[in-house]
Order: structure tokens, then sequence, then C-alpha cells
């Protein structure tokens, strides 16, 4: 049976999770990772700059909310990624809601995705909140089941997204 851990991001994190990055593509399904493309040396301030993000409170530049990144591991060897905002605004409520998670793609189809989700719901829970939302687009199948299957309840659908709030409280 794999080992799962979730770590959270670090200035010091380094080439496995820089190499990782650069397979995932750079939005997919509405999952934006900006890490694909850099040089190392521009991951590295990439970095710092995701982990800053992680410490601030309240609103930056009046929109941006706190969020933190964490790497998934499946026996020591970094397979995706999620991203925790810690709140969310009214935009935020609409589109990108309090979790995104991504596999890289030689790693799908495992049940990893559902492990990654399951990990980031007990950060949530640390960070005293009650229930999240994660948006999925509207044909991204397997990401709506992964967050069913981790107790999430859909509670709209437009064209575009599916919403589905998790509640923490049942965790």
């Amino acid at each position: 049976m794999p080992e799962f851990k979730l770590k959270k991001i670090s200035a010091e994190d380094g080439r496995d999770i820089y190499d990782m990055l650069q397979t995932m593509p750079k939005d997919e399904n509405g999952l934006i990772n900006n890490a694909n493309g850099l040089s190392y040396e521009e991951f590295r301030s990439w970095l710092a700059a995701k982990q800053k993000e992680s410490e601030q409170t309240g609103l930056v530049d009046g929109w941006k909310v706190p969020s933190t990144t964490y790497w998934l591991y499946v026996d020591d060897i970094p397979v995706g990624f999620g991203n925790l905002r810690h709140f969310l605004t009214e935009a935020l409520s609409k589109a990108g809601g309090h979790i995104g998670y991504g596999i890289a793609p030689q790693y799908r189809g495992k049940g990893y995705g559902k492990e990654l989700l399951g990990l980031l719901l007990i950060e949530a829970r640390k960070i005293n909140l009650d229930k999240v939302l994660i948006t999925i687009h509207t044909d991204n199948i397997a990401s709506q089941k992964v967050a069913l299957a981790n107790g999430g309840l859909i509670t709209e659908k437009t064209d575009e997204r599916v919403y589905i709030w998790v509640d923490l409280n049942n965790k």
C-alpha cells in the first residue's frame, strides 16, 4: 500500500517539485500552474513568494486571499499539488472556491486525487473552516468524482461549473 504525505510549501523545496510541476500543464481545467515554464532560478523565487502568500492575513491588493500550497508525495515522490484558500471573496465563490488540486499526468488514474483532496480537507479543518467550496469545470468528471468521494454535495450546476460543498463537521 502506498504511503501518502502532504507537505506544506517551503522556499527550500527542490528539484523534485520543480520537475513535477514542469510535467503539469500551465492551465488545465481551471487549475493554474504558474511554475510551468519557469527556469529553476525563477522557480526558487516563485517558491518564496508562494510561501509568503500562505502567511498573509486578510486581502492583499484588495482581492487576493491567503492561500497555502501543498505537495502530495506518494512513497516520497511528488505526484501532485493542491491550493487551499483560507477564505473566499464573492468572486471566488463564483469561480475558484476554497480548494484546487491536480495530479501530474503520469500519476493519474491511481486514486491519488482522492487522497490529495482528503488530506487538503484535513488542513482546511485545521484553519477552522466548517465547510469548503470546490468549483469544478462541468466537463471535468474525474475531479467531480473525487470531490463527491470525499463527502461533497453538488449544490449548483451551470454551463461552465459544478459547485460542490464539503461539510467538514462530518470529517
